[in-house]
């Protein structure tokens, strides 16, 4: 029994010993990428560099994750395989100069989850109150770009970001999507000590069948964000609120419920906003903002987006907003597949705009990674 244990004791330390050895080479190697980073960072600031604008390229960061994901075969998921190579970029970005993201805050939302999903735990995030804030303060470079919530898989669009795009010079830099997992939370041991429940319009929305199920007599109470009920769940008798994982760490609270959301794959997509259009990383997606020439012809919109049809253009979303213009007066947002770059988009955008009253790129960027 003792050599049997001897044998299996030299075993582990042999493995260990193998361990040891891959953890000098990794830390090697993450420091030569770190100085080959600084290198391009130097050489951008040689150039008349713009600082983290300049440092942070979507387009290069999303080819190197598409090929983490075509290289790794396991037993580490796709998903957390890119988080890994996600911070070590991160982190090399941030020993030139840490990325400012504004997002809707407070702490704890899941914008902010999006925002450390993109950008890696070294970013410097930048919490604000509203998504007007978010906009205005990349406008005026006080943050380098912003995350704000586009749509949700259960709920549909935030229209409050849509109409920002209206009149804001910004530009689509990228997206992320985040599965969303609502929970409900408080500082309570018992469903029938909850008297209200504090969360987001779309949270209480997408929990809504729950809520009637669990909680049919309870008060819902819309805040501007999760954190925000969070926040009051913490300091309220009787109150509990919907929020993420993040929330219930940053404001000491325990989870009641978990998973309440009603569908399972609930899912938010966010963009990326910034002052910089980026080039192409080869699987890319367009946003547009249209409208058609004023006209009764019956099938104008139809007429407007054949160009996308000719060039055998794959269009993925279309969402329709007033244009506060005049009543009964509307523009088109549109997401399609492909870059500005690309010729075929190009050529198609071309033509569409020669149709288009209203017409403006929105942006090209990289497709949500994982």
């Amino acid at each position: 029994m003792a050599d049997k244990d001897d044998k299996q004791a030299g075993e582990l330390e042999g493995i260990r010993g193998q361990i040891d050895a891959l953890d000098v080479r990794i830390q090697e190697l993450i420091n030569e990428r770190a100085h080959c980073a600084k290198a391009i960072g130097e050489a951008k600031m040689a150039g008349n560099g713009n600082g983290p604008v300049d440092f942070y390229r979507p387009e290069r960061e999303a080819q190197v994750l598409r090929s983490v994901l075509e290289r790794n075969e396991g037993p580490l998921k796709d998903e957390e395989m890119v988080r890994l190579f996600r911070e070590i970029m991160s982190v090399c970005l941030a020993h030139e100069e840490p990325v400012k993201v504004g997002y809707l805050g407070p702490e704890g939302t899941f914008t902010q989850s999006a925002v450390l999903k993109h950008f890696g735990l070294s970013v410097r995030p930048l919490p604000l109150t509203t998504i007007e804030e978010v906009f205005h303060e990349v406008e005026s470079g006080t943050a380098d770009f912003g995350v704000v919530p586009i749509e949700n898989s259960t709920e549909g669009t935030v229209n409050n970001t849509l109409d920002m795009f209206m009149t804001s010079p910004l530009s689509i830099c990228g997206e992320v999507e985040v599965r969303i997992r609502q929970h409900l939370m408080c500082s309570m041991d018992s469903l029938d000590k909850v008297e209200r429940v504090y969360a987001h319009p779309q949270s209480l929305a997408q929990c809504r069948a729950w809520l009637h199920e669990y909680l049919p007599n309870v008060e819902q109470m819309p805040v501007s964000s999760n954190a925000e009920g969070a926040s009051r769940a913490s300091e309220e008798k009787g109150t509990a609120a919907i929020a993420g994982d993040a929330a219930a760490e940053v404001y000491s609270l325990g989870t009641l419920a978990s998973d309440i959301e009603d569908r399972p794959d609930n899912t938010t997509r966010f963009l990326v906003i910034g002052r910089t259009q980026f080039s192409p990383s080869g699987e890319d997606r367009t946003s547009l903002l249209l409208s058609t020439v004023d006209t009764e012809d019956a099938g104008a919109l139809q007429k407007l987006l054949q160009p996308l049809a000719d060039d055998n253009i794959n269009m993925t979303r279309i969402e329709s907003r007033p244009s506060h213009q005049r009543k009964w007066h509307y523009v088109f947002f549109i997401d399609i597949d492909g870059h500005i770059d690309e010729e075929h988009v190009g050529r198609a955008l071309k033509h569409l705009e020669k149709g288009a009253q209203l017409f403006r790129v929105l942006g090209s960027y990289p497709k949500a990674i994982v």
